[in-house]
Parts: C-alpha cells; structure tokens; sequence
C-alpha cells in the first residue's frame, strides 16, 4: 500500500518551527502558550484500531468539508474505524452558510458523514427555533448537557458509540455559557446556560452516568475555549477540565486555538478554525488513547462528491452575492486582534454608515440628530473590505448575522456604564469593544476595572464605578452626564448583547432595515461608490486609548515575548498599533515575513 504523505509549503514548516498563529491580515502572534502536536504524514497500517478526525469553528469554510472526509477515507484504506465529529460553530461565518441561516452547513455534514456534533454560540445566531429546524435534516446526533429549558437538558447531555470490536466510547457536549451574550439574548430566552462550577458540577454528573454504562473512553466534545475572558470568569475548557475527574481527552472550539494540550499537559486539543488543520486522536484495539494530533489541510485530496456538494452550494450563493457594486482605494481591517482592541478603518466605515442613516431618518429618531453616535462592538466585524472591487458578498462577510439597525435612547450615565463595561479588560480583546461614530473618548488602561456582581443572564460585571472611561465630546459638543444619547446601533445591542445588558432595559426603535444594507447603501449613495484612501486610509482618531505612562521614552529595543505580534507590540511601546509597519521596515534584515515573529528576537524600535 503506498504511504501517505502531506507535503507541508516552506512557509507552513517555518511557522511550525517558529510556533506561530497565521493571521491573514496582520503579523501574528508569536507561540501561544499551548503547544500543538502537528504531523505531517500518517501511518499505513491502523488495522483494529479507532480514529477520531474532528474540527471545530468552522464558520462556513465549506470546501474545508471535502478536505476532512478525504481523510477519513485515507484512514480507514489503512484499516481503521472512522469517527467524525464537530465542536461546534459551523451555522454561521460566511454566506456560504449564513444566507440559509446555517442549514447547508447540515448538508455539507451531512454529505461528509458526521456521527457526532456540539452546540457553539454561533448556532444560536439565527435562534434557537432556527436551530432545531436545521437539525431536522440532520443525520448526526447533536450532543450538549448544559443547556435547560425549564430545568431539563434541551439535547442529549451524550451519547455512545460503540466500535465494531465492542469498544465502548462516551462523547459529552457542552456549550459556552458566553453564549447568552454573544448571542442576541432573544436567541436564548428561556434558556438556562449552566457555567463555571454549576457546569462542572453537571459534566460530572453525566460523567458518572456514562461510567456507569461501561464506557472504554469519555470525550468531551466542548465548545468552551482558553481564551482569556472565558478563563477569567471559569468558563474554559482548562476551568473544566481542573474540577473533574474521569474525561479522557476534550475536543475543544471557541477560543479559535491551534493545540494539543494546556499548559500543565491537560488532553485539551483544538484546531483552529476553518480547517486550519483536522484533529486526530487515535484509539487502540484496548480502547486506550495511543495518540493525538493535527494534521495541516495544505495539500490534502478532497473527496469528489463533497467538493461537488460545496461547489453547488458556492454558485447558488455567487450567482446572488459575487457581484460587484463599490470599489475600495483601501483595505478596511477585518481583524479580530484590531476590532476588539482599537479604534480601526472599518469600525469607522460602519459607524459612518449607522450615522448617515440616522441622518436620513430623522422622522423615526426620538431626539436630535446631533445626539446620535453611530455605534456597533467590534466582535461583530467579522471580516475585512478588501482593497479593489467590492460585493455583496464581502459586506455579508463583515455583517454575517442578520442584525438589524436600532435607535437606542441613552442617559449620559448609561453610555458611560456601557463604555466602562465593554472595556474592562482592554488592552486584551473582547468582542465588546466599541467602534463608534461622531464621539470622542479616551479609555485609561492603567487604572483598575472596579467590577461589581454580575450582570443578570451573562458572564461579565456591571462596573461599580467609572473609572477608566472619559467621554470628551459628542460632534464637537461637550458631554453630558445628565442628557440624553441616542446609540445608532444593532437589535444585537438593543437586546443587551455581550456586556450591553443595560441597554436592553432602554428604549429603542427598530428600524427594519438590515447593516449590511445600511452599509451598501451608505458606500453607493453617499461614497460614489468608492471608499477612498482620504477618508478611510487611516483611523479617525475618535478615542484615546492610553495603556501606560505616555511621558515614558520610547525603547530602543524590544525583545519579542510568546504572543506577541507586530501589532501589539506598537501598541506597547506607541500606544499606536498601526505603527507596526514602522517596526517592521527597521527590522527587514531579521523579518523576512511580518507574519513570522519569534519568542526571544531582539527587535530595533525607531524613535
């Protein structure tokens, strides 16, 4: 039988060499933390034994799909049982899969073969009717143990596979309690999310019950993460992992993290998004672990059939979406690093965009378009622009969820809360962060968050007091506390999404009127069509974001720390992340690649 190679590009090898995170629109991170175990080929003889391939976030990457059932064919020619599983977060990333509101996401699982899946937040984007509605058509089982409706289980807390030579493999599900706010909350009313210890304490419980049914091996298929928010409040895959005994390994989505194991050596593996890479576990004929993995898709054979089912689905979408209207002299940041840190290009566009409309609308504002702020959080900028010809399909890709625009009245106090809030752990990111229109503010990062209880229904804590928020002017007009605001904004935010609860308690309009249109409005009838370099090139500069002593001299050299990228370290050392190219061009005789930084370089940083 011939050997089965995967041939890794230079560029790949380099990054594994380097470990680091490839990022398409910035230099990226050097090592994570959370090593990650990646082959480059596989074995040739797997005669009785069982393989699990799974992946997780992939968010519309459908030709991904032929990739992934590819493999499952190359392993089971070398005799092994294949099991295929998701950890959640494929309903919804692109119009490939949004524009159906997840359901050819079902078909392409489908036509690979899925045995077993998890819930991920993204699920609940189109609702949770949506969600049971997709999963009609679903031909694998859906598994997740911490959601309630009324105190019982919503799905199947687990299930059983059971091997052709009798092995006895339990595979648990659970979902992110951040769900509730990275959601629209409307798409989880009546829902209860168990988290932190309540969580551990009911993956436990069905722990014990799948012991109880003889089980050989327990997986965790968890949609849960290691970002650090999630760590911060208990809810992460390590969090869990820690306060319970009997999971064999977790198979873990979220956090978009490419690893084979925590920190402390915890059986946690994660692939990324996209297909970035297909997880491997490997099970012998005694039902023990013997291996795990990831294996890059670069150069791995699709399955015709499956590459044919994406194929169709890709022209039914193209024939509507892949249609130019609007040219772009820039490219407008799609970044999740630079959204949910910075005041970016994009955030301005669409900020912009939410403004005009307003201005366009002035019969349906309840006061002044003078007190309206154009205002969307930078989690829900889930792409970029790029430079040259525009589509349809790039401006979905940006605004995937079907938001709507919303006029949402605001005390001055309020808008200060909000701010405070969704800043609280700036300068690391959070899908909260605001991106704002005709408000200038300044956030102090160096002063402490002064965090009371918990918001009702969500992960995060309203702010006892207002410490490192200041809002300076609202269109050249001093603020004040004790006036009335109106936030052009989403029915994401209107309803109290991510650290927005306050705002749910809050009159507000709905308009009708999709952002995705709102913004293709905006770029055709009051751009001409084209985003110019003058306007959107560089930030507007309409918040002030100080993240130290901004008297301190400016280092000579910096030496690059695990995690690091170009962009943070601009902004550690200019409080301006967008200087990274400054950094970069000193250093062109030690970076051959801005994407490619490395743990212990000594960086030259111009004055």
């Amino acid at each position: 039988m011939n050997s089965f190679r995967i041939i890794l590009r230079k560029t790949t090898y380099l990054l594994l060499c380097a470990f680091v995170l490839f990022c398409s629109f910035l230099p990226v991170k050097a090592a994570e933390n959370y090593p990650a175990d990646i082959r480059s080929e596989i074995k040739d003889d797997y005669t009785g034994k069982t393989v699990i391939l799974h992946s997780n976030d992939v968010h519309g990457a459908i030709d991904g799909y032929a990739v992934i059932a590819g493999l499952r064919e190359e392993f089971e020619d070398r005799g092994a049982e294949v099991i295929v599983v998701d950890a959640g977060d494929y309903f919804q990333g692109d119009p490939y899969v949004n524009q159906s509101l997840g359901s050819d996401a079902v078909t392409m699982m489908n036509a690979v073969g899925y045995q077993i899946s998890t819930l991920g937040n993204h699920e609940f984007d189109y609702g949770y009717t949506q969600i049971k509605e997709n999963l009609k058509n679903a031909k694998f089982e859906v598994v997740c143990a911490n959601i309630l409706e009324n105190g019982k289980e919503v799905f199947e807390p687990w299930t059983i596979y059971e091997t052709s030579s009798c092995k006895r493999i339990g595979f648990l599900g659970l979902a992110t309690p951040e769900t509730q706010t990275k959601s629209r909350p409307s798409n989880t009313q009546g829902l209860t999310m168990l988290a932190g210890k309540e969580m551990a304490d009911c993956a436990q419980e069905h722990i014990h019950s799948l012991q109880e049914q003889k089980t050989d091996l327990i997986i965790g298929l968890c949609h849960l993460g290691v970002a650090a928010e999630s760590v911060r409040e208990g809810n992460s895959s390590l969090d869990l992992y820690r306060q319970i005994q009997g999971m064999d390994m977790v198979i873990d989505g979220h956090s978009h993290t490419i690893m084979t194991e925590g920190n402390n050596h915890e059986p946690i593996q994660s692939t990324g998004t996209k297909f970035a890479y297909v997880g491997v576990i490997v099970i012998d004929e005694q039902g023990i672990i013997e291996d795990h993995y990831l294996i890059p898709t670069d150069n791995l054979r699709k399955d015709e059939y499956v590459m044919s089912v994406a194929q169709d689905i890709k022209a039914r979408i193209n024939a509507e979406y892949n249609v130019k209207f609007a040219y772009s002299e820039v490219e407008l940041e799609g970044s999740g690093l630079i959204n949910r840190t910075q005041e970016s290009n994009n955030g301005n566009l669409i900020t912009d965009a939410f403004l005009w409309y307003a201005q366009n609308h002035v019969e349906m504002l309840p006061g002044p378009i003078e007190d309206v702020i154009g205002f969307i959080n930078g989690g829900a900028l889930r792409g970029n622009i790029p430079q040259g010809d525009i589509t349809k399909k790039d401006i979905n890709t940006v605004q995937p969820f079907a938001n709507t625009v919303n006029f949402i009245t605001v005390t001055g106090q309020q808008l200060l809360e909000i701010l405070e809030a969704a800043t609280f752990c700036t300068p690391d990111k959070i899908g909260a962060f605001p991106q704002t229109s005709g408000m200038k503010f300044t956030l102090d990062t160096t002063k402490e968050y002064d965090a009371g209880e918990l918001y009702p229904n969500s992960t995060y804590h309203k702010p006892l007091s207002i410490q490192r928020i200041s809002v300076d002017s609202i269109h050249g007009i001093p603020f004040d506390v004790n006036k009335n605001y109106i936030l052009a904004s989403t029915n994401f935010l209107a309803e109290g999404g991510d650290t927005y609860t306050i705002l749910a308690q809050c009159d507000h309009i709905e308009t009708g009127d999709y952002t995705d249109e709102v913004i293709m409005n905006y770029i055709t009838k009051e751009l001409g069509g084209v985003i110019t370099q003058e306007k959107y090139g560089h930030i507007r500069g309409d918040m002030t974001i100080i993240t130290e002593d901004t008297s301190a001299s400016v280092p000579d050299t910096y030496i690059v720390k695990p995690g690091d990228c170009l962009w943070n370290i601009a902004v550690k050392v200019y409080n301006n992340g967008y200087l990274w190219k400054q950094i970069y061009q000193a250093n062109t005789d030690k970076i051959v690649n801005p994407s490619l930084i490395y743990p212990g370089q000594e960086l030259r940083i111009p004055a």
